[in-house]
């Protein structure tokens, strides 16, 4: 394990916190909030739609096969393979010239990207250029995202109070469960106003042309925001060139690896209510599809409160002991919850998503402020994209495709759960294994 940064306060990070947000402070939380929510809410309508209507419009030729849906769910996770290239682009970027303008380029790759899938012909109209092209831009989503979430996480922390950053650090975290409920919102919307014919035709495909909309309002947030204190302050020492995503590897490698293991558990847990209980309940147990998206808004709400509830605490109790009981709470509720989705009753799913949005925002809303204080400045764009990426393949990439695997061989849903469990009690390790002390650390060095 490299040496973890110093705890030698600096002036700035010593100071004591301000009872109330300064102009800036609030335009950088809104301009984080924002531009996770966009992100998410792209990933999101993407899971929905690899739920719902891409195995029969994109790989026709597979026919109502179980092996169709798996493909639909295994193009999720073929855009995570293409984040840490995201990350590691944007990070270095991000170390050497700015978080602001790594911010803007991502959001609008994302944006784009989700457009045109909106605009893409089926394999009826164009053939096996079809799936093609929707990988292709899934590979372009997953780039853009790679280096977003870094970048908005480290500007919300890096303007924080020392005895705030688990709060201003949970604003980028409140994307996904605002996110989750804008994607499930429009979904259910659209199924309800019209009919199963038309969404299939041509309605799925509203939710991802609307991006554009949500592209512009974010950049006009984010333009507004100044650039990261910590950055500028890196700029104003640093006396010649340096090369930080090689001392990135050479040096913090552990921590990085860690940062990975420590996302993986809630992003595999996060990705059954993302995407998969909707799929299961659906196509398995025969619920409508209003009613498993009303279930997934229900469960956003819980997870979007749940999560701010979360940053506070962790900035009293600790960032690594949130993190833990997290996924105590989800390796506990892994297996029983199966139980009670099996049911195939609204009122029991949406007692199983909100009792797993227990565990999930303890275990994801400390991540921003835990990852900012695990590396020193002049890597941490690096090391937080990075490690986040990489916790986004051993963890969500392919979490649903998993899922059905488990479901198709052994006919078991409870299974699914030992897995998830399994991924929540090694992720409850890695963060164990970070330093307390780093909690403690200044950013500015």
């Amino acid at each position: 394990m490299s040496t973890s940064p110093s705890t030698t306060s600096s002036p700035t990070s010593a100071a004591p916190s301000p009872s109330k947000q300064t102009p800036e402070q609030k335009r950088v939380l809104a301009g984080t909030l924002v531009g996770t929510t966009i992100e998410w809410y792209d990933f999101f309508i993407y899971a929905q739609a690899a739920a719902f209507v891409f195995a029969p419009l994109f790989f026709a030729p597979l026919g109502d096969s179980p092996l169709a849906q798996v493909i639909s769910w295994a193009t999720i996770g073929i855009s995570f393979l293409f984040r840490p290239l995201g990350a590691v682009v944007a990070g270095h970027l991000g170390d050497r010239y700015g978080r602001k303008m790594v911010l803007v380029v991502t959001l609008f790759g994302m944006g784009v990207a989700t457009a045109l899938i909106g605009l893409l012909p089926t394999y009826e109209t164009i053939g096996v250029a079809a799936p093609l092209l929707l990988i292709l831009l899934r590979i372009m989503q997953g780039l853009s995202a790679g280096g977003e979430w870094g970048g908005a996480a480290l500007m919300a922390v890096e303007h924080a109070p020392r005895d705030k950053r688990g709060m201003f650090g949970s604003y980028p975290q409140i994307g996904v469960p605002l996110g989750l409920i804008l994607a499930s919102s429009f979904m259910f919307l659209l199924t309800n106003g019209m009919s199963d014919e038309a969404f299939q035709s041509w309605g799925w495909r509203i939710p991802f042309i609307s991006s554009v909309v949500l592209i512009a309002v974010g950049y006009l947030i984010r333009r507004a925001v100044d650039e990261s204190p910590v950055f500028l302050e890196m700029q104003k020492r640093r006396k010649e060139a340096s090369a930080p995503l090689g001392s990135l590897f050479k040096n913090h490698w552990r921590r990085v690896l860690l940062a990975a293991l420590i996302f993986a558990g809630n992003n595999a847990a996060g990705y059954m209510i993302i995407a998969f209980f909707s799929s299961y309940s659906s196509n398995e147990l025969g619920m409508a599809k209003s009613q498993t998206l009303i279930a997934t808004l229900i469960g956003g709400v819980s997870w979007l409160i749940l999560t701010i509830w979360s940053g506070r605490i962790s900035d009293k109790i600790g960032r690594r002991e949130t993190f833990i009981i997290g996924y105590l709470l989800i390796a506990v509720w892994a297996v029983p919850m199966w139980f009670f989705v099996d049911k195939g009753e609204l009122l029991w799913l949406v007692l199983v998503i909100v009792v797993l949005t227990i565990g999930l925002a303890p275990s994801y809303a400390p991540q921003s402020a835990l990852y900012a204080e695990m590396f020193p400045a002049e890597v941490r764009y690096s090391g937080t994209s990075i490690g986040y990426a990489l916790g986004s393949i051993l963890g969500g990439a392919f979490a649903p495709m998993i899922a059905q695997l488990l479901l198709d061989s052994t006919g078991k849903s409870w299974t699914i759960g030992l897995y998830l469990a399994a991924v929540a009690i090694i992720s409850a390790i890695a963060v164990w294994l970070v330093p307390k002390s780093v909690e403690k650390s200044d950013l500015h060095v």
